[in-house]
């Protein structure tokens, strides 16, 4: 491999790298299908909030005190604030 083959494929290299910086750092869009580890990180982030889902019969209540949790950390770090508890 010559040098000028070796340098054209590491511009190649760092213009995919540089190309692909956008798409890892889009916000949260529920309208878009998530991927697996999407998910299990969203769940992760519930199970934190103290949701429980084998936790049946608090069910709805459960959910939505996590969820507010979720939607307040959320908004917390999309706009850089330190995140307060929810009672």
């Amino acid at each position: 491999m010559t040098s000028l083959s070796r340098a054209a494929l590491g511009v190649f290299a760092a213009a995919c790298c540089f190309a692909s910086l956008p798409a890892s750092a889009q916000p949260y869009d529920p309208s878009q299908p998530m991927t697996r580890a999407q998910v299990r990180a969203d769940l992760v982030e519930w199970r934190a909030a103290g949701y429980d889902p084998l936790d049946w019969i608090d069910y709805p209540e459960n959910a939505q005190r996590a969820g507010a949790i979720v939607a307040q950390r959320r908004a917390a770090h999309a706009t850089g604030a330190m995140p307060q508890s929810v009672q």
